[in-house]
């Protein structure tokens, strides 16, 4: 098992001498190589896998001082002797710093974005990330001398000592080409199995089947879907004799709680749940476990000598039976894949091999072999193992404090991780452990796990610290539910995304500086991110306030028109600004023109639902509640402008279908759903198909128009739609009803139709009437806005008032939503333009 590997440059894109070797990769990308022996090695490596890039167009000059590299992206100076801070150097071309974009052999590379980390466990807030592939000012550096070499056949080998092997990204702010070079050379994030994206139930607690199934049956009667069930550590015996081993690691069902275990997985997939089981695989296979004697005999130790079989992942012949003597057993009753935990360790005895990055590199060539539970698309669940870990999705980040603190460094930690190519964490949603209840921590942790690349709930084992919403409070448990129904209803939008992450190289959550590089606003906003390429998320992260009854936080809107979601407030970007929101709100804002679709829950299903939860906008079917097939009704969430989005559908089976959705703020049209071919290649081994199986022959469409003003009928083909009121303040819904997937759909919505104006009086007096503060003080507020002045003229006198300052820019958000453009575009920079 292995994965498909291209290490050979080509030639011609190699310059080397006695004991260095240079390739150029890429027009941005070099690998330095120094051997004491002055043999060099191409194999791959646990970062790097594919080299064999087209020739690269360069200049070397050569002096007897000095050979000198110029590509389009960097400038190379080298003096052929060992490497030293005086002897090599490279720079970012294109006029970002003179001297920060300078890199020197030994030195850090300024400006660096950050990456990722192996874990969150015993961190109550923020921790330093590791380096990524981008940086601010151009230059960015990834040391591979000491990770595994991977030999031909898949096998590992140490590599020579005192040898060198460095890669360095040279893309100035092009950030989003370094990635796409990274993924080039290091491949590509995989894609995941549909249901991997819908929402993920764990906890640490001992559960019985009879008791694990009762509470999945009591989601599907509250419909809140899930689509993974996470079986925690009491899976297997945990108290064992203390000379057997530790209780940590099993592969034993613990039959007093679960005493037919296939019984029990069945039950779990006809319920539309996928089953992953905890694991802890240093003990290795102890005499007390049930595969005990067919793994001695496979590692030639006599069953009756009850010695433990070591964990050693240097051995072959251990992982192979490993694998076969003790997973696939477990797999075969109905486990779908593993959650690779803690307790390996980072030393083995093959210098640079990682245990943990040999598990995760393991496991999922295994989960994807031909009759394997999930073969078609692999998937671990484990911790980040250092650059290239990206191939191994699902991440787990680890024990997370029930902290503010802690809710307040996820977003940026997911955010800053796709520096590093890291595309699919999931977080313990809601915290692991320490802290006390607090509904609403709890709740604004479910709202970042919604737009987060996995959801998972999780909790430790203490019977009062644990994740139902009916645990909490009346609001929060409306809320909470709310929002893990709209996380599955994001599931076609997710899966474009899935799509979009392997073949077009654009992880789910990205940094606000991918699309606005010379923005120094996009810096200050380590928190907000783009969730896809449509929508733009500030999550919050701290208390409400008292006043208000809402909680602040400050944003960033590139230029354009956006419109919040969860408001229907719309604003002009290019600034900061703070938006402050109810429990059941976070700044959730899509472009000028999206059309995002969602399943259509709020509709009969074809399996015989006949009601839905509304509330919040968010309500659910009855009927399949879990299901993550291509849905056949779908939502589509509008917003004023024009703009054109593709929704890209299968069924974890290759066989996509394209539907371009489109508005120009008048008219909404759905094409024709059209098969797709996906290329086929070594690192994106996708068969290419033609039939278009994803999608039903016939769909129920409905619109939610969100922002807009001026709408009094809508038509299709001539015939009058309905027009009701939607969830969000102002926007409207259409049912377009049934409609062939093959043909076009082109709904008129008929009026003056406009952005909204966003109704800031009433907007105004909603918010007065909530703030816990004087009437007189409330009145006098209310007068400044209704009193003809302008938004900026009400602003000015509401900050004269003395209010309480949360209020005072509550108030001021809605009256300064919208006050047209002032500020010029911020990209790209001026000509010649330098940041020191």
């Amino acid at each position: 098992m292995r994965f498909p590997a291209r290490p050979d440059p080509h030639p011609d894109n190699v310059i080397a001498g006695d004991r260095w070797r240079i390739t150029v990769l890429d027009a941005g990308l070099v690998r330095l190589q120094w051997s004491p022996s002055g043999r060099f090695t191409d194999l791959a490596s646990q970062t790097v896998l594919f080299r064999d890039t087209p020739v690269v167009d360069k200049t070397v000059r050569e002096t007897d001082a000095v050979i000198e590299l110029i590509t389009d992206r960097l400038h190379l100076i080298y003096d052929r002797g060992p490497f030293t801070p005086q002897g090599l150097s490279v720079q970012a071309r294109g006029g970002i710093s003179n001297y920060h974009s300078v890199w020197r052999f030994g030195e850090q590379a300024e400006g660096n974005l950050g990456g990722a980390a192996r874990t969150l466990d015993g961190v109550d807030g923020a921790l330093p990330l590791d380096d990524g592939v981008l940086s601010r000012h151009g230059v960015a550096v990834v040391d591979d001398s000491d990770t595994v070499l991977i030999e031909p056949g898949g096998w590992f080998t140490e590599r020579e000592p005192g040898s060198l092997d460095l890669y360095v990204f040279c893309y100035g702010r092009d950030y989003r080409a370094a990635l796409s070079t990274f993924y080039r050379v290091t491949g590509k994030q995989p894609l995941l199995p549909r249901f991997a994206l819908g929402n993920w139930w764990s906890r640490y607690h001992p559960y019985t089947a009879d008791e694990y199934t009762a509470l999945m049956d009591r989601f599907t009667a509250e419909r809140l879907p899930f689509t993974v069930g996470v079986i925690d550590m009491d899976w297997h015996p945990v108290q064992i004799e203390p000379e057997i081993g530790s209780g940590w690691t099993g592969y034993s069902w613990n039959r007093e709680l679960f005493p037919d275990p296939a019984a029990f997985l069945k039950g779990l997939h006809q319920r539309g749940l996928r089953v992953t089981l905890n694991v802890h695989p240093a003990d290795g296979i102890r005499a007390h476990e049930d595969r005990y004697r067919e793994m001695a005999t496979a590692m030639g130790i006599d069953p009756d000598s009850k010695l433990p079989v070591v964990f050693d992942p240097t051995d072959p012949h251990f992982l192979l039976a490993y694998l076969q003597q003790v997973h696939h057993p477990l797999e075969h009753e109905g486990v779908d894949f593993w959650w690779l935990d803690w307790q390996s360790g980072r030393v083995s005895r093959i210098a640079g091999l990682d245990p943990l990055w040999l598990l995760n590199h393991l496991h999922f060539l295994d989960a994807g072999r031909p009759g394997g539970p999930i073969e078609h698309r692999p998937i671990t669940f484990s911790r980040y193992a250092g650059v290239g870990s990206h191939r191994y999705p699902v991440g787990f980040s680890g024990d997370a404090a029930v902290s503010w603190a802690s809710l307040a460094f996820q977003p940026e930690f997911t955010a800053t991780s796709s520096n590093v190519g890291y595309g699919w964490w999931s977080h313990d949603i809601g915290g692991h452990m320490f802290g006390g209840k607090d509904d609403e921590l709890a709740t604004r942790w479910v709202q970042l796990g919604v737009f987060s690349p996995i959801l998972r709930l999780h909790s430790t084992l203490d019977p009062f610290n644990s994740k139902e919403p009916w645990r909490f409070g009346e609001v929060a448990r409306r809320v909470m539910s709310d929002y893990l129904r709209l996380r599955h209803r994001l599931l076609p939008y997710l899966a474009s995304m899935n799509y979009r992450a392997h073949h077009a190289d654009q992880p789910l959550v990205q940094p606000m500086y991918y699309e606005h590089p010379w923005a120094s606003e996009a810096y200050e906003v380590p928190n907000q991110y783009l969730f896809g390429d449509q929508l733009l998320v500030a999550p919050v992260t701290s208390r409400r306030d008292p006043v208000t009854t809402m909680a602040s936080t400050t944003c960033w809107l590139p230029p354009g028109d956006w419109t919040d979601l969860t408001t229907g407030v719309r604003y002009s970007g290019g600034r900061k600004i703070v938006m402050y929101r109810s429990i059941d709100q976070l700044p959730l804002l899509a472009r000028a023109g999206a059309v995002i679709p969602l399943q259509d829950n709020d509709n009969p299903s074809a399996d015989g639902a006949d009601g839905a939860d509304s509330a919040g906008g968010v309500g659910v079917a009855v009927g399949a509640v879990n299901s993550v097939a291509p849905p056949d009704a779908l939502e589509l969430w509008v917003t004023p402008g024009s703009g054109e989005w593709e929704l890209i559908e299968d069924a974890d089976d290759d066989a996509w279908t394209r539907t371009v959705l489109k508005t120009d703020g008048h008219t909404v049209t759905v094409g024709a759903a059209e098969p797709m071919a996906t290329q086929t290649t070594a690192e994106s081994p996708d068969p290419g198909r033609s039939a278009a199986t994803a999608v039903p022959a016939d769909r129920r469409w409905s619109l939610k128009l969100v922002g807009f003003d001026g709408i009094t009928a809508a038509r299709v083909d001539g015939r009058e739609l309905d027009l009701r009121p939607g969830d969000v303040p102002g926007s409207v819904r259409i049912e377009v009803g049934q409609r062939p997937t093959g043909a076009d759909t082109r709904v008129e919505l008929l009026g003056e139709v406009h952005g909204s104006d966003n109704a800031v009086a009433e907007r105004v007096f909603t918010l007065l009437d909530n703030a816990q503060t004087a009437f007189a003080d409330k009145t006098r507020a209310y007068g400044l806005v209704t009193g003809g002045l302008t938004p900026a003229e009400a602003a000015l006198g509401i900050a004269a008032l003395g209010l309480d300052h949360q209020l005072t820019g509550a108030i001021n958000e809605i009256l300064l939503a919208a006050p047209g453009s002032t500020t010029a575009p911020v990209d790209p920079p001026p000509a010649g333009t330098q940041e020191s």
